[in-house]
């Protein structure tokens, strides 16, 4: 239907619907079983629903919804400011060979991402490079890989309309993410019951107190003057940040600004213990829960759901066959590589959310996992390093392996 009215919602109007729904993406998850089983995050069920029914309007009234996402930026930053400030040299060093054993799984599945996505392409006629946009570059990429990459392939491989495919394909992504984390974990987990091998109530009965991001729920105790000095650590982070990605814009060492923020926050949390400062965990905790939150509500409750609708009907056949592969790779190697216990299963959840949209929906997935089955500590340590910082350099450079071959 012709759009003959725009509905659109300034920074605060924004601001209030994000909050309206996460209340409401939590009484979603209370009301509905399904939504429990399968450990689907608040923001994710509640967000999908207002995108459906925005899409209703824009089909059946003619009426566009438009959020303003000025403050979405700045949430996801300072969310990844905390995961920065949350790694101390200690805890990596913690990660040892399960940290190297991720990361030779992810590079793994960009390579089957990219050979999946080229395959498919080549054999329905498409140029190779609409493959590779939907394989690792909007996938594991998300939407800011894609625009760049989306770029690169029209003015110089000549791929049409590639920013809109890759814009599209990032979108689809990110909601597979979101919905498929839960159910492969609650797979592995009733696999693991089922064997009486690491059965996850015993795990979490006899674990340690949910540290971090792990339990967004659990009441945490804090002061107003952590909280001040935490909120000045995450503004220096999204300041130290901002400017190495200044430095770094157009050079061979160019990172997203995210991962620059990132990187800062490790730094800053390192110095600040080498001179005797620790940092309060529990209002970083909160904090850091409440921009991924917000984030997440933002994100999907502005989906434009009838992007995906342009889609040409070969791009979301590489579409689907692209997040099965990624369910089944979580299934068969992540989790069995990494250990074939509770952490594995939580570290698949994670996987499916960072592989197919992005590190803050990986951390949602854990989330929900976590909330209903107990702590994973080595998964929230893994998982956000190597989703928000090593991922983009593998990317880039498995990407670019792939543009070398002789069908481009």
């Amino acid at each position: 239907m012709e759009i003959t009215r725009e509905l659109a919602f300034g920074t605060y109007g924004t601001l209030v619907c994000a909050t309206l729904v996460l209340l409401l993406g939590r009484k979603l998850v209370e009301w509905f079983g399904p939504l429990r089983t399968y450990s689907i995050p608040e923001p994710v069920a509640a967000g999908l629903l207002v995108a459906l029914g925005a899409l209703t309007l824009r089909e059946f009234a003619g009426v566009e919804l438009k959020f303003d996402t000025t403050l979405q930026g700045p949430l996801m930053l300072a969310f990844f400011a905390t995961i920065g400030l949350s790694a101390n040299l200690a805890s990596l060093k913690a990660g040892g060979k399960r940290l190297v054993l991720f990361l030779g799984i992810v590079a793994a599945m960009l390579v089957m991402q990219n050979a999946i996505g080229l395959g498919l392409a080549m054999s329905m006629g498409l140029p190779p490079g609409v493959g590779l946009l939907g394989g690792s570059i909007t996938l594991a990429g998300g939407h800011g890989t894609g625009a760049a990459w989306g770029e690169t392939l029209t003015s110089r491989y000549g791929v049409q309309s590639a920013l809109e495919i890759a814009m599209a394909c990032a979108t689809f992504g990110l909601v597979l993410g979101g919905l498929l984390g839960g159910p492969v974990a609650r797979y592995l987990v009733g696999r693991l019951a089922r064997a009486g091998d690491g059965a996850p109530g015993a795990h979490a009965a006899g674990d340690a107190a949910p540290e971090g991001f792990e339990q967004p729920h659990t009441v945490r105790l804090i002061t107003a003057q952590a909280l001040i000095e935490t909120v000045a650590m995450i503004a220096i982070c999204l300041l130290g940040g901002e400017i190495v990605a200044r430095m770094l814009s157009e050079s061979a060492f160019e990172l997203p600004t995210f991962v620059c923020v990132l990187f800062t926050g490790v730094v800053v949390r390192n110095v600040l213990s080498l001179v005797g400062y620790e940092v309060f965990e529990r209002s970083l905790s909160v904090l850091g829960n409440v921009s991924l939150s917000l984030f997440l509500a933002m994100a999907l409750m502005a989906l434009r759901l009838w992007d995906l609708s342009t889609l040409a009907l070969p791009i979301i056949v590489i579409l689907v066959v692209q997040a099965v592969a990624m369910a089944a790779f979580a299934i068969f190697v992540t989790f069995r590589v990494m250990g074939r216990n509770y952490d594995a299963a939580v570290l698949a959840a994670g996987h499916c959310g960072f592989g197919l949209g992005a590190t803050p929906t990986a951390i949602a997935n854990m989330q929900a996992v976590t909330e209903r089955f107990g702590p994973s500590h080595i998964a929230f340590l893994i998982v956000p390093m190597v989703g928000a910082f090593f991922i983009d350099i593998l990317n880039a450079l498995v990407i670019k392996g792939f543009l070398s071959l002789p069908v481009f």
